[in-house]
């Protein structure tokens, strides 16, 4: 299946619906340190319901510490200054989908170390600032499992506790 990666998540219920998310569409979500909240957060906890015993989660101190865990696998940076859009790229089973912070996105740093066919963007009206992390997560993760043909995740993927 794919991964969803969030660099240094500030907003706690964001997180919780993307871990509601993952343990839907099959997906493994890193969080990349530092959160900007505590896992026991109450907000996380509403947002997140009884899902987090069902997804995949995995929390990296830091972002070197997530590529090493990575390794060779295909990274796409989601962004507001990507080169394509989100549709266009042809996905792959294993491949990243990593998500900047919602204060302040990928540092510059990170965003322009990948190529530009892997620095993607979510169509939207001029002048529109962003888009809600979660609702992002949504549209890109399930445009990336439909070109896969929904096909099921591995059941050997297991399921990281929190």
């Amino acid at each position: 299946m794919f991964h969803i990666a969030l660099y240094e998540p500030q907003i706690a219920p964001n997180t919780g619906n993307a871990i509601r998310l993952a343990s839907n569409n099959g997906c493994h979500l890193h969080l990349i340190e530092p959160l900007g909240f505590s896992m026991e957060e109450k907000q996380l906890r509403r947002a997140s319901l009884d899902y987090r015993d069902l997804a995949n989660v995995t929390i990296h101190k830091n972002y070197d510490a997530f590529l090493k865990e990575m390794g060779d696998r295909r990274i796409f940076a989601l962004t507001t200054k990507g080169s394509i859009p989100h549709n266009e790229p042809s996905y792959q089973a294993g491949d990243v989908l990593l998500f900047g912070s919602e204060t302040s996105g990928l540092p510059d740093d990170i965003r322009n170390g990948f190529p530009s066919e892997n620095r993607i963007r979510i169509p939207m009206l001029p002048n529109a600032r962003s888009l809600n992390l979660s609702n992002s997560i949504a549209i890109v993760s399930y445009e990336a499992w439909r070109q896969i043909g929904f096909t099921m995740p591995e059941i050997s993927e297991g399921v990281s506790k929190l």
